[in-house]
């Protein structure tokens, strides 16, 4: 049996109001450990594209149908999930309307790059946040 990393996505969640005025970043607060805030994302189903998982997963945990914008970077630090090695297709998203918590999401949070910046976030999603707000593209480990 062939042993590798779980392939996941995460979505930095761009959201604008009905003009296209930029509104703010939408995080989540986990319902199951670890907890914390969090991008929202998950694991790629068998027989998707990972634009389709994170289109999937938007959907799922903010309730929100998103346009993939670009793709930030892969991230796959075996470390990077105290649960087991992933690897993470993290994509920059935007989307409009209200977002509701929902499947694996506790809570949810919209919050200014400023707030997305300061706040502390669970897995690598701190390094994540940080390498989107500093304006890096195609981010490798």
């Amino acid at each position: 049996m062939i042993e590798t990393p779980y392939v996941s996505v995460d979505g930095i969640v761009e959201l604008f109001d009905s003009e296209g005025c930029f509104v703010g970043i939408v995080l989540i607060s986990r319902k199951n450990p670890p907890y914390g805030w969090a991008l929202p994302g998950g694991f790629v189903d068998i027989g998707e594209t990972v634009e389709q998982a994170v289109c999937r997963e938007m959907h799922e945990e903010i309730s929100l149908e998103v346009q993939v914008d670009r793709l930030l970077g892969v991230y796959s630090d075996p470390a990077r999930d105290p649960r087991f090695h992933t690897v993470s297709a993290v994509f920059v998203c935007r989307a409009t309307g209200v977002p509701m918590a929902a499947d694996d999401a506790k809570e949810v949070r919209v919050v200014s790059r400023d707030e997305a910046h300061a706040l502390p976030l669970v897995f690598d999603h701190q390094r994540i946040m940080e390498d989107y707000l500093s304006g890096k593209q195609c981010v490798t480990d």
